[in-house]
């Protein structure tokens, strides 16, 4: 895939905020649809921006290239920098010995792993910055069309999206046909296939209503999707089964963090060994979580590594990450300089963050800039040859949205969460679509739902491709 050189931000947020200026619009009802609507209100609870984000077709094509490019590149690490050995690469970012185990036997068992992922990133002055790289099935934003599809009921939206063109795509549309595609030996049988959306035992009681939301749109699709954890599929005659129903795909939200003992492992093996004997699909294969692991993504900005990518692959990883390296006693800089590393960290505390290689969601994250010198010093030297990791601080440059009241506006500081896919697989350049999370703290350490952040749909400009049809 050709790269691309960061675009230029789109002027159409500009445009669309003069014409809600000119129009009087109150940024109540331009969420007054999306609110409303009950399949996407149980994920974000009617905390919604009043506008979308829009990409212009130069940064999509940009930002879908770059994602692409690395998304490749971590699901090569094991060939490129541990001769083939899945399992040591398992090892060295931090995961247990029975999840070491258990990647190393996923990546053996089943067809190719397809690319889907969601981003985690900031746009600094310097154009997009990859903080990290969801690779797993068990995506959040799922849903996010239906709040394109609940705000283009606006007529002023709806108007300024048909003037300019704009498009928008279905995320969940991608999904389904990812789902075929690395599942298609289960899914294929003249009837309607039968997914099982298997969570871990203690996160279901929380995540239930979203796997329901999630069912609801597989069956809109064909699909009879049935919202269980590990510990209610049962094993009978061979066959996996949830709630009475026979399944053919494991539609996996647990994670590899989850199976972190043998007591873990012994209640996902049923699940583990159908799927090594074909007996059943899984989607997405449980190494998956490996590639996106913050510790990988290290491995791609850790010079002692270039030799490995060809030229236009290290210029990639120049422009789209920042620098990250495992907490060691000694590191290189952004220069390729040795450095004593926790001397570098503590000296440049107001512009790193630390994170743990293993944990999702903003669990185990620790800016600099939010802890006073004791702790951070602490802190490090606690993560010292453990699983983690510091990168460097992006900080986001700000986006104009109406005020939640009145005809103002205000700045907020976004996290990008654009999702890919296999161009093979959806078409188009694998841009997968976009659910932004904005907070109004510009020293916020994670845009995150829980630390009171909002979502907003995007849209994008359409350059002519067959593939570019507008919304």
């Amino acid at each position: 895939m050709t790269q691309l050189p960061h675009a230029p931000r789109s002027g159409l947020g500009t445009q669309y905020l003069e014409l809600l200026a000119r129009q009087g619009v109150d940024p109540v009802e331009l969420t007054r649809q999306v609110v409303a609507d009950d399949l996407v209100t149980v994920a974000y609870q009617g905390r919604f921006l009043a506008s979308p984000v829009f990409l212009s077709a130069a940064e999509r094509r940009s930002v879908a290239a770059d994602l692409y490019q690395v998304h490749q590149l971590l699901t090569q690490l094991p060939d490129r920098l541990f001769g083939g050995d899945t399992g040591a690469l398992a090892r060295e970012v931090g995961m247990t010995g029975t999840q070491a185990d258990v990647v190393q036997r996923a990546a053996k068992a089943g067809p190719p792993l397809m690319a889907l992922a969601r981003s985690d990133l900031y746009r600094g002055a310097d154009g997009f910055k990859l903080l990290e790289l969801n690779i797993t099935s068990a995506l959040g934003g799922f849903e996010n069309t239906g709040i394109n599809r609940a705000m283009l009921q606006h007529p002023v939206l709806a108007s300024f999206v048909a003037e300019h063109g704009l498009g928008h795509v279905d995320t969940f549309q991608g999904i389904v046909d990812t789902l075929y595609a690395e599942c298609a030996a289960h899914m294929d049988s003249g009837r309607r296939p039968v997914v099982a959306l298997v969570d871990w035992p203690e996160s279901f009681t929380t995540y239930e209503p979203r796997l329901k939301v999630m069912a609801a749109l597989f069956d809109s699709v064909g699909i009879d999707a049935v919202p269980c954890h590990v510990g209610q599929v049962t094993e009978r005659d061979g066959r996996l089964e949830a709630h009475g129903r026979v399944i053919d795909v494991v539609y996996r939200f647990f994670l590899v963090e989850e199976i972190a003992t043998p007591a873990d492992l012994a209640l996902a093996e049923p699940l583990l060994r159908a799927f090594e004997e074909g007996r059943v699909g899984m989607f997405s294969r449980l190494d998956a979580e490996l590639y996106g692991n913050k510790g990988a993504l290290a491995m791609l900005s850790d010079d002692r590594n270039r030799a490995a990518f060809s030229p236009a692959e290290r210029a990639c990883i120049d422009r789209f990450l920042p620098w990250t390296r495992h907490v060691r006693t000694t590191a290189t800089d952004a220069a390729g300089e040795r450095i004593d590393l926790l001397a570098h960290a503590v000296a440049h505390q107001q512009d790193l963050i630390l994170k743990p290689t293993l944990l999702h969601g903003g669990s185990g994250i620790v800016p600099g800039w939010t802890v006073g010198p004791e702790e951070w010093r602490s802190r490090l030297t606690e993560a010292l040859d453990g699983p983690y990791v510091v990168q460097e601080r992006i900080r986001p440059v700000p986006e104009v949205f109406p005020a939640d009241e009145g005809r103002g506006t205000q700045e907020l500081f976004l996290n990008w969460g654009v999702f890919l896919t296999d161009p093979q697989v959806t078409g188009g350049d694998g841009y997968n679509g976009c659910l932004v999370r904005g907070s109004t703290d510009p020293e916020v350490g994670v845009v995150s739902m829980s630390g009171g952040a909002r979502v907003a749909c995007s849209f994008y400009e359409t350059d002519g491709d067959a593939t570019d049809a507008p919304a």
